[in-house]
């Protein structure tokens, strides 16, 4: 008797999003976004600012500083660069 197990990977359809800055843009083809959020202290309660950086492809480096983008989960593209830059918001 086989066991069969059948996997439903929805990130194919649905890919990772994530809004944030891109604060910089000095490499080629490639921007570093922050994302910053608010999250609660698991103790206290106290909210807390956290900050997560992204390295993002950007093709055609169309993006500049101070940029608000929103970000989508790629292919690896190198050992940091798993995010895509996909519309530049303002």
């Amino acid at each position: 008797m086989t066991a069969e197990i059948h996997l439903q990977n929805t990130d194919r359809r649905y890919p990772k999003q994530k809004t944030g800055i891109v604060i910089k843009d000095k490499m080629n083809k490639t921007r570093v976004v922050e994302i910053n959020r608010l999250v609660p202290h698991p103790l206290y309660g106290k909210v807390m600012r956290r900050r997560t950086r992204y390295k993002a492809h950007d093709e055609n480096n169309q993006t500049k500083i101070g940029d608000k983008v929103r970000i989508v989960e790629t292919r690896p593209m190198s050992k940091d660069k798993r995010w895509r830059i996909a519309e530049i918001l303002k």
